[in-house]
């Protein structure tokens, strides 16, 4: 086992119930507007119903709040994409868009941490997708992976994907051992060179028995001074770290978190391997080193087929199940908080990583309680505080906590224009064919039209109604009527985009009050672990067992 630092201590059951009633308290004023529709926009009236300020108000002090918010220091962001020891992730990562890339690279540094920690070598991937975390767990960490997706496509061609990865990673490693030799050489001429010029400075010193009057040729002029490199720089900052541990549990981390805190204020910033001290070190993973080297062509990364719920018998799935871990990135709807309950109910999973979305596909327990419900473990609530609460979010809201804040604030608005004319074809219908309720979808009409007439036009074939019937003057005086009040709706999706860190952290806080109520876990947060910029789902809940 690694350890060298232990855990930094997080926030108690009691204190997080104590930010969660304050989250309530703003929340039953504020869940109305993360509830509304943009597509109700104006047939609701919703901006009368509930907002008791003229739209330019909300949007200059939106903008005020961005701008001072810029003017502050920028935050020092770990370089994840930059050079990792002999390149070996360079070519792998092209197989991944520069997103997915971001967020493999740095879950599965922090997944091989954990693994470290425990000395396991079996990972279970819930949600595995296309298989790139899996693939590249086993990869690049030599673990043992198990990647479960319900879809059989999935699964087929995360096979056909593992495959051409593993020869392209065979070429790259064989790329990367000449890329070291030339550099070994080069080196060696380099110090060649500068042991001649030091020689001939000496010999001219000892004929000229006087100490010369120039200063001695720096290193740096012949080879680069890597001591001010980044590796370096961030390798000496985790020894001084390491030189001076908390004093809290006995639990450790060779790379220990320091920063945790309650989300989404002060959370740690995404781990990179730069982040990381020298893990040569580390036994264990010397052994999976040696591991990925020796059975190099064995299939160390099994994608399976299986519909995974609460329930779910893993010993039926993994016929070879031992001591593990079980992770998720991007699980959709209730397969995030399905994978919290398997972990707890299942003794050899040591410890869970999982990185939720698709909120708006989550079960609520107590959303429609008129109905006749027969299922019995819900997606949310999960803790049981907002169980006694009842706590209902909707899922309206629960898809408006999808919205990206950070990318908004990095300048990638919204779409203002598009959920405008959305928003007025939804008057349009209303009022000329007489539905206020409609099954169907327009889709992604707007990027294929030209105009807003275009707009309607295709968009009212594609619901099926007759276009015919409605002349282009009917249309274009919607459209005059409600464009000088399109900054109603830009200011109330603002407002909406703002709310949503809200309904994410509470989403989130449920869960890891969940983990926090079970009396076997020993350690558990929320981390921060992926650029928000990049990736908009960025939060990890991250558990650990106490060691038997």
């Amino acid at each position: 086992m690694a350890a060298s630092c232990p855990l930094p201590v997080t926030p108690d059951l009691p204190t997080l119930r104590a930010k969660l009633q304050g989250l309530l308290q703003f929340l039953r004023d504020a869940l109305s507007i993360s509830n509304a529709h943009t597509v109700d926009f104006y047939t609701e009236s919703v901006w009368e119903e509930l907002v008791d300020l003229p739209p330019e108000t909300v949007l200059a002090a939106l903008r005020k709040s961005a701008s001072e918010t810029e003017a502050l220091p920028s935050e020092t962001r770990p370089l994840v994409e930059a050079e990792w020891e002999a390149g070996e992730n360079q070519k792998a990562v092209e197989f991944m868009n520069m997103k997915k890339s971001h967020e493999v690279q740095a879950m599965s540094e922090l997944i091989s941490s954990i693994a470290d920690y425990y000395g396991i070598k079996q990972v279970i991937d819930l949600g595995s997708g296309k298989g790139y975390l899996s693939s590249f767990l086993s990869l690049k960490y030599g673990l043992k992976v198990y990647g479960i997706d319900s879809s059989n496509t999935n699964t087929h061609g995360a096979e056909e994907r593992n495959r051409k990865l593993k020869k392209h990673w065979k070429l790259c490693h064989a790329q990367s051992r000449l890329d070291v030799n030339g550099l070994a050489l080069k080196m060696a001429k380099e110090r060649k060179v500068q042991n001649k010029v030091k020689n001939k400075a000496d010999t001219e010193e000892v004929f000229n028995n006087s100490p010369t009057n120039q200063e001695k040729m720096p290193t740096s002029a012949i080879l680069p001074d890597f001591s001010g490199s980044v590796i370096s720089n961030i390798r000496n900052q985790m020894e001084t770290l390491h030189s001076q541990p908390h004093q809290e549990e006995n639990l450790c981390f060779e790379n220990s978190f320091s920063l945790i805190n309650l989300l989404p204020i002060n959370a740690v910033e995404p781990t990179s391997s730069q982040q990381i001290p020298n893990r040569e070190t580390s036994e264990a993973n010397k052994e999976r080193r040696k591991m990925t080297s020796k059975s190099s062509e064995s299939n160390i990364y099994s994608p399976l087929t299986s519909f995974i719920t609460a329930d779910s018998e893993l010993h039926d799935i993994i016929k070879d199940l031992e001591d593990c871990l079980m992770v998720g990135l991007h699980t959709c709807g209730d397969l995030a908080p399905n994978t919290l309950r398997i972990f707890t109910s299942n003794s050899e999973i040591k410890g869970v990583c999982s990185v939720g979305c698709c909120y708006h596909l989550l079960s609520e327990e107590f959303e429609n309680q008129h109905k006749e419900r027969t299922q019995e473990k819900w997606g949310f609530p999960m803790c049981h505080y907002l169980k006694e609460e009842r706590w209902c979010c909707g899922r309206n809201a629960r898809m408006s906590a999808c919205l990206a804040l950070e990318r908004v604030a990095a300048g990638q608005g919204l779409p203002t224009e598009s959920l405008f004319y959305r928003a007025v074809l939804q008057d349009i219908i209303k009022d000329c064919y007489g539905i206020t309720k409609c099954d169907r979808h327009v889709g992604k009409i707007y990027s294929k039209c030209s105009s807003f007439l275009d707009y309607v036009r295709r968009s009212l074939k594609k619901l099926g109604l007759d276009e015919s019937k409605l002349p282009e003057k009917i249309i274009m005086n919607y459209y005059e009527k409600y464009k000088p009040r399109m900054n109603e709706l830009e200011a109330f999706n603002m407002l909406k985009v703002v709310l949503a860190p809200c309904i994410e952290t509470l989403i989130l806080l449920d869960r890891l009050c969940y983990l926090k109520e079970q009396e076997d876990i020993a350690w558990s947060a929320l981390v921060k672990l992926f650029d928000p910029v990049k990736s908009p789902r960025c939060y990890a809940v991250i558990a650990l067992k106490k060691q038997q």
